[in-house]
């Protein structure tokens, strides 16, 4: 088992606003359902790979792999909530480094919100959480805690920025196209 700290690694939320009544948007449908080549389209070069499947207990995973700063993710998303204007994701994510493998824990959450009768907002927010294993890596390679955070803030902030009016675009197609 994994043991998650609380401390907070990263964290950034970007919004984007689409015109698309809030009535007529379902993230959990578009997430579930979207196919690879929308996932590469929506922040290249950094998207590699995306799939879904299920834990052995039956609950829904969406399966990302990414670039995030020097990193290569692949993030394992159970959902914890999937609804049409709110999923939150949860995932004990895989790190590939220049200096080895680690895991840290990725929570994504994916909100739609009512602008007004034709427009929502749509808000992607992520927080990463360092692990015990993170820690121990960190401490074997020499790196301080606060200069991997600080790297994991401006990688993780650069990489929602632009990923989300991508997804808040693709959210809007899925949207308009049912």
């Amino acid at each position: 088992m994994v043991k998650v700290l609380e401390d907070i690694l990263s964290q950034s939320a970007y919004s984007a606003e689409i015109e698309v009544p809030l009535e007529k948007v379902n993230i959990a449908d578009w997430l579930f359902n979207l196919p690879e080549s929308e996932y590469l389209r929506c922040c290249p070069p950094d998207h590699i790979a995306a799939g879904v499947t299920w834990t052995d207990d039956g609950r829904r995973m969406s399966i990302n792999v990414e670039q995030i700063g020097s990193g290569l993710v692949v993030q394992h998303y159970v959902a914890e909530v999937a609804e049409p204007a709110y999923c939150r994701m949860n995932s004990i994510s895989d790190v590939f480094t220049a200096n080895g493998r680690t895991q840290v824990n990725v929570v994504w959450e994916l909100i739609a919100e009512k602008v007004d009768d034709s427009r929502t907002l749509y808000t992607n927010r992520v927080t990463a959480h360092p692990t015990e294993a993170f820690m121990d890596f960190l401490a074997e390679h020499g790196v301080e805690y606060k200069d991997a955070a600080a790297a994991r803030q401006v990688a993780g902030g650069d990489h929602n920025r632009r990923e989300t009016p991508l997804f808040a675009a693709s959210i809007a197609r899925r949207a308009l196209a049912k």
